[in-house]
């Protein structure tokens, strides 16, 4: 064999392991905008035919909220168990068991029953629960020099398909025979992606979590009594409670504002479209800077600044501060997703401050909807649940400036 071959073989042995690691870690990085896509458009494809949903099914304004508010329950409820199903069965496993959970949801939501409406969406809570405390902790141990751009991938795919999920739901809605039903069911198709696409994932994760968890990682601190931990959670709740009551409210303040049905749709499509730039810059910006403190104030500013905008009624005004909160909704979300990476120490610390910030933030965000309605009903109108939008974005300044300190809770 002469030199010339021999060398051609050994680049080519050589090759075929990086190819392999290289089509890995690309199926690794596909699942995770997969399944990031299926973790906030069920949800928000709700919020535009809220309307169509209480003319075919003659439930009040606050039985309305409880389809946002029921997630977020169930986020409160499962979240602190994500860590411990982790522990047990791998990370992949977990998260493929998560995106399998999530699909049954979204199926069982377009069955006739308004049951088996609810009683879906409760479902679908629980598999996106799991998502969300899990995907974070699996980004920081796989890319652990590329977190800042994985969790901006991940955030853009979140945001993203939640907006498209918006601003189609209403036509959707009109075009099919099954009406609302298929705005919120269409999204299974997602959701069985991700389902293929985890299940290879599945057989390496118990191999990869026990070779994690043998490391020599220093005692995780006690997050209950840290109060660093406690200023991620409350950024982590407020800037949720903020989401999730516009996603489900704004379509009807726009529509009592003279936004036809498809507009307000389109409009809550664009406060969450202009917020994916917003999900992938900050992440990244995020983790060059130990200090997150001018970040963290621009946010909540856009947030404050956009809220009181609406108060106008203006169209033109209107959507400027449509524009300007989604900006601060996604560089919020982008935030608290780093604040769970830039605070810990490790994968497993990382893990368990999320599922804390995501348990206590979500059970404070469940009441936003639901209140908001209750409000609505008793004041026949949207000022006092706008003002109270405001005051929060206030607040969650005041506690992202704390978060945003250069620390970890196992320093402190």
């Amino acid at each position: 064999m002469s030199s010339s071959t021999q060398q051609h073989s050994v680049h080519t042995e050589a090759e075929q392991p990086l190819q392999q690691a290289s089509g890995k870690i690309g199926l690794l990085l596909a699942g995770i905008i997969v399944i990031a896509a299926t973790m906030r458009s069920p949800i928000t494809a709700a919020g535009p035919v809220v309307e169509l949903i209480r003319s075919d099914t003659g439930i009040g304004h606050t039985m309305a909220g409880l389809l946002t508010s029921l997630p977020l329950i169930a986020f409160a409820a499962i979240s602190p168990f994500a860590p411990r199903l982790a522990k047990r069965f791998g990370l992949e496993t977990a998260l493929l068991l998560a995106v399998i959970i999530v699909t049954g949801g979204i199926t069982l939501r377009l069955l006739p029953s308004i049951l088996a409406l609810y009683a879906g969406t409760a479902i679908l809570g629980c598999g996106i629960a799991l998502s969300n405390v899990l995907l974070p902790s699996l980004i920081k141990r796989d890319f652990p020099l590329r977190v800042g751009i994985v969790t901006g991938l991940y955030s853009v795919s979140m945001n993203m398909f939640a907006s498209i999920s918006s601003g189609i739901s209403v036509p959707v809605a009109e075009a099919s025979s099954l009406g609302w039903r298929a705005s919120l069911g269409m999204w299974a198709v997602f959701s069985i992606l991700g389902v293929l696409l985890w299940l290879p994932q599945a057989g390496r994760g118990r191999k990869q979590m026990l070779y994690v968890t043998s490391q020599n990682e220093s005692k995780p601190a006690r997050l209950r009594t840290s109060s660093l931990a406690w200023f991620v959670t409350l950024f982590m709740g407020l800037q949720s409670l903020i989401f999730y009551t516009t996603i489900t409210w704004l379509p009807e303040i726009l529509a009592d504002q003279g936004f036809s049905a498809a507009s307000a749709g389109w409009m809550l499509s664009l406060m969450q479209l202009v917020s994916v730039p917003a999900t992938f810059i900050v992440p990244i910006l995020a983790g060059r800077t130990q200090d997150q403190r001018l970040l963290t104030t621009i946010t909540c500013m856009c947030l404050i600044i956009g809220y009181a905008l609406l108060f106008s009624g203006i169209p033109v005004l209107v959507t400027i501060g449509v524009t300007l909160a989604g900006i601060g909704a996604g560089a919020s979300f982008g935030l608290v997703t780093m604040f769970f990476v830039l605070r810990t120490s490790h994968a497993r610390e990382a893990a368990s401050l999320s599922g804390m910030a995501q348990s206590f933030g979500y059970m404070l965000a469940a009441g936003g909807p639901l209140l908001f309605g209750l409000l609505h009903d008793w004041t026949k109108g949207w000022t006092l649940p706008l003002l109270i939008q405001v005051l929060l974005a206030v607040g969650l300044l005041m506690t992202g400036i704390q978060a945003s300190k250069n620390r970890t809770v196992s320093s402190l």
